[in-house]
């Protein structure tokens, strides 16, 4: 078992190392895709990296909840499997209602504006 010390150590080297991957991904697709996707994909993949479950009902300590579904999904069926998957739906679908909100509003396409005819004098 982990001490409480090597806990917190974990659990910060993993957000450390998911932040990380969302910084490179966010950097990489930034410069490849549109604007409104990259929102989308980076914060689908922060939404699963980053969102802690715990790993059974009578558990105090958390973790990944990715992890833990996948865990629980592959041993024990998706009847044990749903208390991690809940977190992650719920941070899901506020990821893309979040990605959908900064495209209508900060990452919206701006129209250029046409110049107006310049009179000639003379």
């Amino acid at each position: 078992m982990l001490s409480e010390s090597s806990y917190i150590t974990a659990i910060y080297v993993y957000c450390g190392a998911a932040i990380m991957v969302v910084l490179c991904l966010a950097w990489w697709l930034g410069r490849r895709w549109p604007n409104g996707w990259t929102a989308a994909l980076v914060l689908l993949s922060a939404a699963l990296l980053l969102t802690p479950a715990y790993q059974s009902p009578g558990v105090d300590t958390m973790a990944p909840a990715l992890i833990v579904a996948g865990f629980q999904l592959a041993t024990e069926g998706l009847d044990s499997a749903r208390h991690a998957i809940k977190p992650l739906a719920y941070s899901c679908g506020l990821a893309i209602v979040l990605a959908a909100l900064l495209r209508l509003t900060v990452l919206r396409r701006h129209k250029p504006v046409a110049e107006a005819p310049a009179a000639e004098d003379g």
